[in-house]
């Protein structure tokens, strides 16, 4: 933090690179990636947490980018949808929004993308969500918990069919 307790220079690994930067302490993590680092994956909706478009993994847990400040985030690890690649491999749920057909404009789709390895990551951990049947027993990935565990992403074309059964598939 500087003298005056308004700027701070702080390092994040953003897709696997190291990246430090100085940043307002006001600043958004979404605006510190796209604006600062050039990261244009996350997109920026709503900027009040309500639409999911800028959704990142943020140390391995999902987050929406535009409700969190940079400067809360010194040494975190971001991966974008971008970084869910293994060079020219896709990621599975990435490949499985290509086979679902789970996009039209694609504006959305990153953020639905890092929501849905982020949600798939908490099943597996058996976290339970509002609709989960039994919170103690196995949780059966049916369309209604793809729905509400994904109910933070919206999409304004409507592909949430195509989006279900992507995440059904990457899920198997």
């Amino acid at each position: 933090m500087d003298a005056a307790g308004k700027h701070s220079e702080i390092d994040l690994e953003v897709d696997g690179q190291q990246r430090t930067l100085r940043v307002d302490n006001r600043m958004t993590l979404l605006d510190a990636l796209r604006e600062r680092l050039g990261v244009t994956a996350p997109k920026k909706g709503c900027d009040h947490g309500q639409c999911g478009s800028c959704t990142v993994l943020l140390d391995g847990r999902r987050a929406t980018t535009c409700l969190t400040f940079a400067a809360a985030h010194d040494g975190a690890r971001i991966v974008t949808a971008t970084g869910l690649a293994d060079g020219d491999h896709l990621h599975t749920v990435q490949q499985a929004f290509l086979d679902q057909d789970g996009f039209q404009c694609g504006y959305c789709t990153p953020g639905q993308i890092c929501s849905a390895v982020g949600m798939l990551e908490e099943v597996k951990a058996g976290n339970p969500s509002f609709v989960t049947e039994d919170p103690g027993g196995e949780i059966e990935l049916s369309d209604a918990e793809i729905r509400e565990r994904m109910s933070g992403n919206l999409c304004r074309c409507a592909a949430y069919p195509n989006i279900v059964a992507a995440i059904r598939q990457a899920a198997r």
